[in-house]
């Protein structure tokens, strides 16, 4: 069981379950594995049916609602993302880039109710016939056991220079 002290506005857990820990850690893995490799099938899988996918533009707190972002999908929008990947008519990604993300400064933030808060950091290394290009983001993810299994229900993915001028981001963040 989780013990739990707030700091800073946040719940953090003191000790924690290290089963929780690592099925979680091995979900987050397996996520960027699926992502890099393009297995967008099993990467749609993942995720709930009230699943949010966010990324924002212009800073870490501004309100999708009102703000731009990269992309803000819903469930239905991140069906209709996976389904325009696989047409092969994404000429940016002709062939498709080639992508390694390293996951670390994991960390398992709250667990309560359903769900399972998660932060953790990302370099994404990116080659295709554009160059190679590095990504570096900050990301919060919301899990729940569904059926025994984990899933999304939300994926913040913070790029750390968002405020500037992105080239095409045509594959899954």
């Amino acid at each position: 069981m989780l013990k739990e002290w707030v700091g800073k506005g946040r719940v953090f857990s003191k000790s924690f379950d290290q089963e929780l820990y690592h099925e979680v850690q091995q979900f987050v893995f397996r996520e960027a594995r699926l992502q890099d490799i393009h297995d967008y099938d099993a990467w749609e899988d993942l995720w709930t049916d009230d699943a949010i996918y966010w990324v924002p533009a212009n800073g870490t707190d501004t309100d999708p609602e009102r703000d731009m972002s990269l992309i803000y999908d819903n469930r239905s929008r991140i069906s209709l993302r996976i389904r325009q990947l696989k047409t092969g008519r994404r000429h940016s990604q002709t062939p498709p880039s080639q992508l390694a993300r390293v996951i670390s400064n994991f960390e398992l933030i709250k667990s309560d109710n359903n769900d399972i808060k998660v932060m953790c950091n990302a370099q994404i290394f990116e080659t295709n016939l554009r160059g190679d290009t590095m990504w570096a983001s900050r990301t919060e993810y919301s899990l729940r056991h569904i059926n025994g299994e984990l899933k999304m229900a939300y994926k913040k993915v913070v790029l750390i220079n968002n405020n500037k001028p992105i080239f095409t981001l045509s594959f899954l963040v």
